[in-house]
């Protein structure tokens, strides 16, 4: 699991020019660039929700990801608590690694998590911490699973982090523990977060076709479902999760289970999804079960949507593409049939271009102008980008939407269509817009 420094030289060298699009890749997936492999990992990892999360550095680094994500939790809520080894100048100095296996004996004494994820930081990293000793160690007294997690921040980006975090699951839990049955539909979800409930939509309309989810890796997750994870019949990827890939590539060697990446958003992008999944499966019932579902679901949806439509069809969006949550929407945006305007200040990636293309077309246009100019010049009804944009929308006067990874709704399945829909409705038809437009009483 552990990235060498050797391993680090050994990357391949990149030129000024390739450096410059990897960070643009990785701008638009990410939205800044102040990310590092320390936050991709507690990304993946802290959704986890049974399980207690213990950062082993100076407590400000905990500071950098608890709560900037609203990954939901249908049970326990361990999770939501913040542990840290808290290092000092002392520690630094003499080492961290007792008082980490110490930290560690009194997290379990306390609160009996399922399992504990020790996580470096790139202080304990300098300066050489033992951190699998501790784990190890803590773990034969305390007979609970004692995870380390060595990402710390200078050995890359957020995706480096997801992928290191993926290769201590396959390292040190998929495949320690066995379930109680399994059937021919059992699955497993890959890089789904649960942010704002997203796979409570997911779920229903799996279990409505006899299909199981064994695993979620690792929104709503408990450690457990982890552990059996290897016994799935299919690994299904979100899409907008490529981080994940090479953990469901080695699973495929490892375990010999396939893996389809998918999209849970947008009605095309579900039915492809549905459909892909029951062949994959293999039954010829299932399939028919999922084509009935489908239609059921397509029609009850399209009646629901019938009171938004007329307020919404035929609406100019402006969206900034430069943060990838909002992509999460556009397919719904476009089954509403509004007019969507797309723009970024940062170059995209050939990747996202195909994306682009193949939602909109080849000859989609990508306006690399300022969110103000565009405004000025294109009058939107509609602004949806970060919040970094929220004063240039209240300063020319239009409703402004952001969707970020801290968003409340769930944007997944048919019933993610219908919320997209009503927080559409509501930003666009407040009430405050008409107040802010009129002209001040002294003008």
């Amino acid at each position: 699991m552990k990235t060498s420094q050797e391993e680090i030289n050994d990357q391949p060298y990149k030129s000024e020019a390739e450096q410059n699009n990897q960070s643009c890749s990785q701008l638009s997936q990410l939205g800044d660039n102040c990310d590092c492999a320390f936050d991709g990992a507690m990304i993946t990892l802290v959704p986890i929700t049974d399980a207690a999360h213990l950062v082993h550095g100076p407590n400000g680094c905990i500071g950098n990801y608890w709560g900037g994500r609203d990954n939901l939790s249908s049970g326990s809520l361990m999770y939501k608590n913040c542990f840290t080894s808290d290092m000092d100048e002392s520690d630094i100095i003499f080492g961290g690694a007792k008082k980490l296996y110490r930290a560690i004996l009194e997290l379990q004494r306390r609160y009996k998590p399922a399992a504990i994820f020790v996580y470096s930081t790139c202080v304990s990293a300098l300066i050489g911490d033992d951190i699998n000793g501790a784990c190890r160690e803590a773990a034969e007294i305390t007979g609970t699973p004692v995870i380390p997690i060595d990402a710390p921040g200078f050995v890359g980006h957020r995706n480096q982090g997801i992928r290191l975090a993926s290769e201590a699951l396959l390292e040190y839990v998929i495949g320690t523990a066995e379930p109680d049955k399994t059937t021919l539909y059992d699955i497993n979800l890959i890089g789904e977060y649960n942010i704002g409930g997203d796979i409570w939509n997911i779920l229903p309309m799996l279990e409505e076709l006899g299909i199981r989810v064994l695993s979620k890796i690792t929104g709503d997750a408990r450690y457990q479902e982890i552990c059996y994870a290897h016994r799935a019949k299919l690994n299904v990827v979100n899409s907008s999760a490529k981080a994940m890939l090479k953990m469901a590539k080695q699973m495929e060697e490892r375990f010999h289970i396939p893996y389809i990446t998918e999209s849970f958003y947008g009605i095309d992008n579900l039915n492809r999804c549905l459909r892909n999944i029951a062949a994959k499966l293999g039954d010829t019932e299932l399939q028919v079960r999922t084509e009935n579902l489908i239609n059921s679901e397509t029609t009850a949806l399209n009646n629901q949507l019938d009171f938004y439509l007329p307020s919404l069809q035929g609406k100019r969006i402006l969206i900034d593409i430069t943060n990838l949550n909002n992509w999460a929407i556009i397919s719904a945006i476009q089954y509403l049939g509004m007019e969507v305007l797309l723009s970024s200040t940062n170059k995209i990636t050939q990747d996202n271009q195909r994306k682009i293309q193949g939602l909109f077309g080849e000859n989609t246009k990508i306006l690399g102008i300022e969110i103000s100019q565009l405004i000025t010049e294109f009058k939107p009804d509609l602004l949806i980008a970060s919040n970094h944009y929220q004063a240039t929308a209240m300063k020319t006067k239009i409703p402004f939407l952001d969707i970020n990874q801290e968003r409340k709704n769930a944007y997944t399945g048919y019933a993610g269509i219908i919320s997209v829909a009503q927080e559409l409705y509501t930003t666009l038809y407040s009430p405050v817009w008409e107040q802010v437009r009129r002209p001040a009483p002294w003008e």
